[in-house]
């Protein structure tokens, strides 16, 4: 008896996993683009904002702040620009190159096993490109909600989203990457 009771919790805990797994992949593959607020923790520093992203690979986040930080992407460069910097990056040397790939993140869903964590988020891990990325979706909503990733050199960012609206009407010129200076 206890052994067919293992099985069967066995069984519905596949099944259960199997099921947001496809619902994260329904869900995420209707989606154009995201708009959302998010902080964002990177080696201990806090910092808080709005950003759009638009699939794939474009995003512009505004920060929060007296620096007006903001961080765009034209799905080939990113670009960091402040009161006192611009800082341009190619995006394939960057995380975001694989989190704003959709294509390439509904594959990897797929294709791996997922974690619950606090019977909230569901967590994907995987290591690309000697970038280590955990992706966490909403467990109710199936909304994508945040991503930490451990880079080459070493430097953790950790990003929560909330306030999420999806497939909104967006400026053309939103992703056009800012002169410098």
């Amino acid at each position: 008896m206890r052994k067919l009771l293992f099985i069967f919790f066995l069984i519905t805990i596949n099944k259960s996993f199997a099921d947001n797994k496809n619902e994260i992949i329904n869900h995420f593959e209707k989606i154009d683009n995201l708009n959302f607020k998010f902080e964002q923790n990177i080696n201990g520093q806090i910092e808080t904002g709005n950003c759009t992203i638009q699939y794939p690979k474009k995003i512009y986040c505004k920060y929060n702040g007296g620096s007006n930080k903001i961080l765009v992407s034209n799905s080939k460069s990113v670009v960091v620009k402040t009161n006192t910097g611009y800082y341009r990056y190619p995006i394939k040397q960057t995380p975001l190159n694989l989190i704003l790939d959709k294509e390439f993140m509904l594959k990897k869903i797929n294709n791996m096993e997922e974690k619950i964590i606090d019977n909230k988020f569901i967590n994907y891990k995987f290591i690309e490109n000697d970038n280590e990325i955990n992706i966490f979706f909403d467990l109710k909503t199936f909304h994508l909600r945040g991503w930490q990733t451990t880079d080459i050199y070493q430097n953790l960012n950790i990003t929560y989203l909330w306030s999420i609206k999806t497939n909104q009407i967006l400026n053309k010129d939103l992703f056009k990457l800012p002169l410098q200076y």
